[in-house]
Parts: C-alpha cells; structure tokens; sequence
C-alpha cells in the first residue's frame, strides 16, 4: 500500500520484519524478495536519488540501452506495490535499536511535515550516494547534460567515451589520477581543476608526459545542444571542444541516519559480509552503501542476498507450517 499523511495510521502500530531505508533499485529489489517471502516490508524512499537521474541503461541486461534510470524504478515500484509491500516518500531521520526492534523516525513532507515513528525486525540501509556535480553560477547548465554524455562513473560508462576527446572535471588530485585509469578507454583526456586542488610537480609532470592538458581556469559554461556536451566555455572566454567528459568529484554518502549505531565503516562505505550483513546482524547495506563496485546491476544483487539472508533467519526460527487436515487427530493436538 502505498502510504501518506493520510493513512499512516493504519501501520504505525505494526512491526515489518524489515524496514527498507532507500528505494532505488537495490531497495525495491530487495522489498520485491522480502514480499515474494511471504514477510513484511516497508520501502521508504527520499525521491530523486542516484539512478533517478540515469538518462539511458546502456549497461543493463534484458533492457533497451535507451531506458531511463526513472522508467526501471517506476516499474520496480509498481511492481512491489504489486505483491502487497508498503512504500512512503518520506526522509529518514534517525535509526535507533530498541533491543529486539528498531524504530525509524521519518520526515514526511517538506511543509506541515509530521514525523511518525515505524518499528521493524531488520533494517535494510539502501540510500545510496549522490554524485557531486562542478558548481557553476547556473547549475541548470549542467543538469542538461550530466548522466547524458557527460557521465559520472567510468565502471559505467567507459565504453560511451572510448576514443572520444573526454573532459575529466575534478576536485582533487586524486581525482586528477583518475586521468591514468580513463586511458584504457581513451587517450584524448582534458583535465579540468577550475583551481579547486593543487596539482604537485610530479603529476604535472606525468600528466604532460602523457600528452593531457591540464585546465585550472574556472568553467563558465558547458556547451552544447539537445542535452549533448560539446565542450566548455573557461571563465577567460577560451572555449575547449570536447565530445564527452566524465565528472569526478566525489559524491555524499546518504548515511547520517545510521551514525548513532555502532557499526563498522570504511570511510563512508559500511563493511559487510558477503550476504551484505554489516556488523551489526540485523542491519544489512546495498549498493553504494556498502564497500564495493557502484552499478544498479550489483545493487539488484545486493537486494536479493539481503532478503534472503533475512527470510532463512526468521525461517529457521519459526515453528514448520503443518497440514492440519491430513494428521491425525493425536498428533494435530
């Protein structure tokens, strides 16, 4: 059910056997496992999160490459709400371990917002992150070609930049070394600081080795038409042509609801096990999240071993289901 102000009523004296904090695509896969087991589950969504803004699935299976990110969570959800789940937009405050359950704070609405608290068996933690984008006076600038040819994640979309003249926008010379990994896919990589990291010697060096530019003039525009980059207009009026570029500039961890337990982190990734249990055995953690590789396809994975890890757990704690119509009397009592 999908639920709101108005009929949040109906479920705050439940208890889920799991809460799904997150509903991006490892989320509702995970919710879509947790209803096909027969368990109860509430997906709880904030809107607008990492694969939302995916303009194209070029890398998924058994999808035209042209699906949008949006179109696969749409259906997802639909497809959830079609085995009988509970899914709420709203934006999760605070976890806190009660002993045998949790209780879920969570904003609902951003004007007159009220606050219901949710209890559950299990959290599933699948907010995922969000990508920082270069920050530029008119942002909708970049939202015209960001997750169309100006791409956020090489694992991704290294293939769409092979061989083209790629921009590498970053913020730190970590970032700048990413230069020597886009390679593989293409030689004729600008990278552009717009003077936010300083570049030693010995990276300068490497990257003139190389044959790649290195632009430090902040960027007044990206260029181009129909959401395809064409290249970026500098602070100084130079324009640089370009056929694609990659960001990378770090991204935010949507993690702060989960501070106030005692888990094991990896910087601003959780450290679980290979059934994407943390330290903690009733908190599991998908996708970008946890350690490991950020693609929508492992996030769908990571769902599914979550709930089933879940699903065997309360199996095996629960009395074997009987059929009482075919015992006999003395041993139905």
């Amino acid at each position: 059910m999908k639920l709101s102000k108005k009929n949040l009523d109906q479920r705050l004296d439940q208890v889920y056997d799991t809460i799904v904090i997150g509903g991006g695509a490892g989320g509702l896969s995970a919710g879509i496992y947790l209803q096909r087991y027969l368990l109860s589950s509430l997906v709880i969504e904030k809107g607008r999160g990492r694969s939302f803004w995916m303009q194209d699935l070029r890398n998924y299976l058994g999808l035209p490459p042209d699906t949008p990110g949006r179109t696969l969570l749409q259906q997802g959800q639909q497809h959830y709400l079609g085995l009988e789940g509970d899914y709420l937009m709203g934006f999760v405050e605070e976890v806190v371990d009660e002993g045998e359950t949790f209780a879920v704070k969570v904003k609902v609405g951003k004007q007159d917002s009220s606050y219901p608290i949710f209890r559950c068996k299990y959290i599933i933690a699948a907010t995922g992150i969000m990508d920082h984008l270069p920050k530029l006076a008119d942002m909708q600038n970049v939202y015209d070609y960001a997750g169309y040819n100006l791409h956020v994640c090489m694992i991704c979309d290294g293939y769409e930049m092979a061989n083209k003249r790629c921009g590498l926008f970053v913020n730190t010379e970590s970032g700048v070394n990413t230069a020597f990994v886009l390679n593989w896919f293409t030689p004729y990589i600008t990278v552009f600081t717009q003077g936010l990291c300083e570049v030693t010697p010995a990276v300068r060096q490497k990257l003139q080795d190389h044959g790649y530019p290195l632009v430090e003039t902040p960027i007044q525009q990206f260029l181009g038409h129909d959401h395809e980059m064409t290249g970026v207009e500098l602070t100084d009026g130079t324009i640089v042509e370009l056929d694609t570029g990659l960001i990378a500039m770090g991204a935010q961890y949507h993690n702060h609801y989960l501070q106030g337990l005692e888990l094991n982190w990896n910087g601003g990734n959780l450290v679980t096990d290979g059934m994407c249990r943390t330290s903690h055995p009733r908190i599991f953690a998908l996708g970008d999240l946890k350690e490991g590789i950020n693609q929508v396809s492992i996030a769908v994975a990571d769902g599914t071993l979550a709930a089933t890890a879940i699903w065997r757990e309360i199996r095996r704690a629960s009395s074997p289901r009987r059929w009482e119509e075919q015992l006999q009397p003395s041993q139905a009592t």
